[in-house]
């Protein structure tokens, strides 16, 4: 197993791209902390790990909640003695125009993508500095490279994601620490599944178009990225064993973007 008796904290692992993270962590032989503030889905994932035979632990954290990310990282660290790997996944998306985007919801979209990497960052380094070990894995999106319309805060969000990875990169080096960011395409979550007729509405298109074009128009293949293409990328960088690879963004999103 690639990840045997590693601990993870995985964010937003109650659903989604989370979920799968973890699950496929947890198949590799890591012991998981699954971190959501829907703490129902959270126990979900925690029963799917362990009726597979793994062990995890439920962890309610809002990102944004410096006491709460602080918390439940030390309950981790506490319940199985130590932490290998981050996986900061936890985000929503809220789509407008700039003039119409209320300043509340663009905060809000910042705060959980940019805010919360940073709050799971500072507690979990604590512990990985002490251990001289660890790995900091990032959710960017192609949106960290790339623009797109309607989506001002995502992507000024997803952008701030790669240079606090990079940073880390630089700081986390003498501690045997890596800092790497995924930076997947369109994958099809409720996140994405939602934009469809959010942007449709917007754009003044049909969801087919927005589908089509908008979300895998620029892909080599008309395919949506999957939860597993995402999940085994997240694999790779938490057992990866040098700083050889680090400070670096993968790009898993059919040609979307190529950086």
């Amino acid at each position: 197993m690639k990840l045997e008796g590693q601990v993870a904290l995985v964010t937003g692992a109650g659903s989604g791209i989370g979920r799968a993270i973890a699950l496929a962590f947890a198949h590799e032989g890591a012991l998981l902390g699954v971190a959501d503030v829907d703490t129902a889905g959270a126990q979900e994932t925690v029963r799917q790990i362990e009726s597979a035979g793994g062990q995890a632990l439920a962890l309610d954290m809002d990102v944004t909640d410096e006491g709460k990310v602080t918390d439940a990282t030390d309950r981790l660290a506490e319940r199985f003695g130590r932490l290998d790997v981050l996986v900061a996944n936890a985000g929503i998306q809220i789509v407008h125009p700039v003039e119409d985007f209320p300043a509340d919801e663009f905060r809000r979209v910042v705060d959980i993508h940019l805010t919360g990497a940073f709050l799971c960052t500072k507690a979990a380094v604590r512990h990985m500095y002490a251990a001289g070990r660890g790995s900091l894995i990032y959710m960017g999106s192609v949106h960290s490279h790339e623009a797109s319309p309607l989506k001002s805060a995502y992507v000024a969000a997803k952008h701030g994601v790669l240079g606090l990875a990079r940073v880390m990169a630089k700081e986390g080096a003498d501690h045997g620490v890596r800092a790497n960011v995924i930076c997947p395409g369109f994958v099809k979550t409720p996140l994405v599944e939602k934009q469809i007729p959010e942007q449709a509405r917007d754009l003044g298109i049909s969801e087919e178009e927005v589908v089509r074009n908008v979300m895998l128009g620029r892909t080599v293949d008309g395919e949506f990225t999957t939860l597993d293409d995402v999940a085994q990328t997240a694999v790779f960088l938490a057992g990866f064993g040098s700083n050889a690879l680090t400070g670096q963004s993968i790009n898993v999103s059919h040609g979307w973007s190529m950086k």
